[in-house]
């Protein structure tokens, strides 16, 4: 770094700056920023977080630009590469160092009602290192350093009269120390599964494996969770992806690295390109890596939606109408799209004191647009909101339901919405997007777009995983990106694997974005009697509530049916009808991916504590309640070795701690 020498330290002497506040004057905190990023040796330069524990150093050794990062100054990632090749040239090799610039401290705080936490304070070191390549500028990789966050993204420059760029293909990488362990999502095949709908992010998740795999041979989803050896863990993933950039993967190579992969060439049916295109200069989405010596940073991490800020003003209070629904479907399957089961559920959802009901595929030509209509007056005199679903498809899937060619059309799409607007439905559901690839990102962009123009929420499905979009989109409300509750009302497996994944996705899918995923069931069989046959819910009634929590997003759409107002244990169902969507803020208190979780939500002043056990052997914690006041009564839902669930109430102690005991497929859920 060619700061002033004044400002530049020696490396027996690097400065790690205090934590800055922003009460401090600009000047200082300017002096500060620039003294922590350090010059190390010829070549490298190191960037220290504001907590002086985590550091990243970037290096021109050998003529390519790489990273690695340190905690406590341990390593958690050996040299990575950085770099990319462009249809202007590669820019992977022969680059050298250039001039730090734009050094700084961000402090600052935001609002966000639909994420883990609705206000967050945003603390992190930031500088800009250009790469230079024959003596030419040829890209800036910004950094930016938390106490437990990396992020990094690229900025592209302009060369000549060359005003736009097509990216081939990055270097971007990151590389496992020795001995590490993977949690990973593999990516399915373009053009696959159900109707040539693949890649929807919908398969399973393989815990504490080995580094050195490409998944089903086409990489991975994001995020990815990796355990480095004994030292501790660290999550990957993107944010800021738009319509600007395509989505990316991660692509398995050998000595523990794993680069960013662009999306499949037979996406979208092999239309639009898998490499993006990008104005110059441009920025690429950021990436992300969360690093803890436990998983605390990785479940409670903001960082997705720390770098990115809003697309477009909101057309109305959105957070209005945050809450909890039901949808039909999960149950009762397509024989429930009628106008009576629809009206029936309605009916219950008022019962419930619910905001809405997801009407499902197949509702234009089994209840029709008049039926809607009807359906809709109805739903308003019960105080009960709408939800339609749609089919994404153009050219990209053969996905029979309906209603078809309805959203991949600007005119098409603005009418639909207009007749949905003027109905009073609050909200779409849109499904089977299948790719990654820019065109894609511009789908969802103008779909969320026009919507806000409207005034519609949107819930996708079938799709990819949102990536800053809470903050970017304000009336993006949660996607799919997980293997659902569907799969449930499909397969056993599916059932019997229910406890495992629910113990994956705190610390994976969830961690990074709201997560649609329609459970919290408490039909003990996925049909509409409720009676033997077909798939059978293997967890306990006191595992739902604890997902109900557990699972985060600000419109949740539970697989619970009217016939649950008998069937149901009268506590589980009040506790039902109280539950919320919206979080002040979280807390992992204990667990290990994939065999147990223990997290606590507050919602105002009100403390959930949650967990489900997905082992062989039943968890017995003392848990550390101090979030509760001594002495203070709170109600817990708990079960016994048999999976029969009750409720009680018990006092806090002067120690705040308590023992809990959770079997096999069962949960615990304790609040104030």
């Amino acid at each position: 770094m060619n700061a002033p020498a004044a400002l530049l330290l020696p490396l027996h002497r690097k400065f790690n700056p205090p934590l800055i506040h922003t009460s401090m004057k600009k000047l200082t905190l300017m002096l500060l920023a620039i003294c922590c990023a350090s010059l190390l040796c010829a070549g490298e330069l190191s960037l220290s977080s504001p907590d002086r524990r985590l550091t990243v150093i970037v290096s021109d050794s050998g003529g390519h630009a790489s990273y690695r990062i340190l905690y406590d100054g341990i390593t958690f990632l050996d040299p990575s590469p950085l770099g990319f090749i462009t249809d202007a040239g590669d820019f992977t090799r022969d680059l050298r160092l250039g001039k730090a610039t734009g050094v700084q401290v961000i402090d600052e705080t935001y609002s966000l009602k639909n994420i883990k936490k609705s206000q967050v304070r945003h603390l992190a070191h930031t500088v800009d290192i250009p790469f230079e390549q024959n003596g030419k500028r040829a890209f800036v990789v910004t950094f930016s350093v938390g106490n437990n966050d990396v992020a990094f993204r690229y900025t592209l420059c302009r060369t000549g009269e060359t005003l736009c760029s097509v990216v081939r293909q990055e270097a971007t990488g990151f590389r496992l120390p020795a001995g590490s362990t993977t949690f990973l999502c593999p990516q399915s095949p373009a053009m696959g599964g159900f109707a040539r709908t693949t890649p929807s992010y919908e398969t399973p998740y393989t815990p504490d494996d080995t580094p050195g795999k490409n998944g089903l041979g086409e990489g991975y989803t994001f995020p990815g969770l990796f355990r480095i050896a004994d030292r501790g863990w660290v999550l990957i993933s993107e944010t800021g992806v738009d319509s600007r950039y395509c989505a990316g993967r991660l692509l398995g190579h050998a000595d523990g690295l794993y680069t960013i992969g662009f999306p499949q060439e037979k996406e979208f049916n092999g239309n639009g390109s898998s490499s993006p295109g990008i104005t110059l200069p441009g920025q690429t989405p950021w990436r992300t890596l969360t690093v803890g010596r436990t998983l605390a940073p990785v479940v409670e991490t903001t960082v997705a939606f720390d770098l990115v800020e809003p697309l477009y003003e909101p057309s109305k209070e959105y957070a209005d109408e945050y809450g909890c629904g039901t949808w039909s479907w999960i149950i009762a399957g397509d024989g429930s799209m009628n106008y009576a089961e629809q009206k029936r559920y309605i009916d219950f959802c008022a019962e419930m004191g619910y905001r809405t009901v997801l009407v499902d595929a197949w509702w234009d030509t089994r209840i029709g647009y008049e039926g809607i209509e009807e359906l809709a007056a109805y739903a308003r005199t019960k105080g009960v909101g709408l939800y339609l679903w749609y089919n994404s498809n153009g050219y990209w899937n053969d996905a029979p339901q309906g209603p078809r060619g309805k959203m991949d059309n600007l005119i098409r799409r603005r009418r639909e919405m207009k007749w949905l607007q003027q109905t009073g439905i609050k909200g779409i559901k849109v499904d089977f997007f299948g790719s990654d690839k820019q065109a894609a990102l511009q789908l969802y962009e103008e779909i969320l777009a026009d919507a806000n123009d409207y005034g519609l929420l949107v819930i996708f499905h079938g799709c990819t995983l949102p990536r800053g979009w809470e903050r970017m989109y304000p009336n993006y409300a949660a996607s799919e990106a997980v293997l659902a509750s569907e799969n449930m009302n499909f397969t056993q497996s599916s059932c019997d694997a229910e406890a495992f994944n629910a113990c994956l996705h705190p610390f994976l899918r969830n961690t990074v974005g709201s997560m649609d995923f329609g459970g919290s069931t408490l039909n003990r069989y996925y049909n509409a009697g409720n009676r033997p046959g077909g798939s059978r819910r293997v967890t306990s009634e006191v595992f739902a509530l604890a997902t109900a929590i557990l699972f985060q997003s600000p419109v949740q759409h539970f697989a619970l049916a009217p016939n649950n107002l008998t069937d149901a244990p009268a506590w589980a169902i009040d506790f039902m009808k109280g539950v919320p969507t919206t979080w002040d803020d979280t807390r992992f208190l204990d667990g290990y991916p994939g065999k147990y979780i223990l997290l606590a939500r507050r919602h105002g002043d009100t403390w959930y504590v949650v967990g489900v056990n997905a082992q062989k052997e039943t968890v017995r914690l003392t848990l550390d309640l101090s979030l509760f006041e001594a002495g203070e009564t709170v109600t817990v839902y708990d079960d016994n070795s048999r999976l029969e669930g009750r409720v009680r109430t018990a006092r806090i102690g002067k120690r705040q701690q308590m023992s809990v005991t959770i079997p096999t497929n069962g949960g615990v859920v304790i609040h104030n």
